[in-house]
């Protein structure tokens, strides 16, 4: 089935208590895309570069099935860059640097041989651009799904809830869902975001799982695997929403049930993706250690 995935392709210099990488890969749209390319053949890509990107990171994104016709390289101009340092805890991190660069005036534009897609996340990104994907679709899609932030809660609430009622799926952390409902209890929180627009809404809890709240009522959780080792968290919530969608579209099936099997796997991207530095653990994950992590969750929350 047809994956539309509309986000930032970027750079990001990252600095964790285990090193520090000055200037790699990044963006939400490259998270979402390498970490669905191990769930379907074909990852119809559209975000925005500057001059600067390489080649060799164009041909990695093909290498994962991500293609690349929609992704705008505007001459004369610098790709977007954001730089961050994390915590000891990993959980807490500061900006240190943002350069909007070409994302600053980011007009979508959907190739043709996109439109018809059955399967849409739309990462991270100003609301008002997220319509604009939206806006270019001449049929709407079989499912989907959005993700947000806080800032834009702050700078552009009501855009924000404009393109909430065209999706079906949100995905939030709980702190930005207990800003955008007002309730501090998540089971409410939900509630409330539920009569916003979109009928099924994940909030995500980094290292304590992530909780898929259903259009009936419907609950379900998914753990976070413990490791011994966490090196970079950046792009953890993007791997972990590449999955789930990966997985949908695979399975060509979006009952509650079936979210809940992408959940699982949803959360077994996201274990890969931090433990290493960006998308790095993302190049290489074999189909055993693939179903090895998963029966490790399976493991995790099985009881006789």
């Amino acid at each position: 089935m047809s994956l539309l995935v509309v986000g930032t392709v970027a750079f990001d210099g990252l600095e964790t208590p285990f090193g520090v990488r000055e200037r790699i890969l990044g963006g939400s749209a490259t998270y979402i895309g390498m970490s669905a390319g191990y769930f379907v053949d074909r990852i119809n890509l559209v975000s925005v570069v500057g001059e600067d990107f390489p080649q060799a990171h164009i041909d990695l994104l093909n290498a994962h099935k991500v293609h690349t016709e929609g992704l705008q390289v505007i001459q004369g101009q610098k790709t977007f860059f954001w730089k961050g340092k994390y915590h000891l805890d990993m959980n807490s991190r500061d900006t240190l640097d943002t350069q909007l660069n070409v994302l600053e005036h980011f007009d979508p534009i959907i190739p043709e041989s996109y439109k018809d897609c059955q399967y849409l996340m739309l990462g991270n990104l100003v609301p008002a651009i997220q319509m604009r994907v939206l806006e270019q679709l001449p049929n709407r899609p079989k499912l989907v799904v959005l993700d947000t932030m806080n800032l834009w809660m702050d700078v552009a609430l009501e855009d924000l809830k404009k393109v909430l009622k065209k999706v079906d799926v949100l995905t939030i952390n709980d702190e930005e869902a207990r800003q955008l409902s007002g309730e501090h209890n998540l089971v409410q929180a939900a509630k409330a975001i539920q009569g916003m627009g979109p009928q099924t809404l994940i909030i995500k809890k980094g290292e304590h799982g992530a909780l898929l709240f259903g259009p009936e009522g419907n609950i379900f959780f998914a753990p976070a695997l413990p490791l011994a080792e966490v090196f970079d968290p950046t792009g953890a919530g993007d791997t972990f929403a590449g999955g789930f969608m990966g997985y949908l579209a695979q399975t060509d099936d979006i009952s509650f049930d079936n979210m809940k099997r992408a959940l699982m796997y949803a959360a077994t991207m996201a274990s890969f993706c931090v433990e290493k530095f960006g998308p790095e653990r993302l190049e290489h994950i074999s189909d055993a250690e693939l179903a090895e992590r998963r029966a490790q969750f399976t493991q995790l929350i099985h009881v006789h």
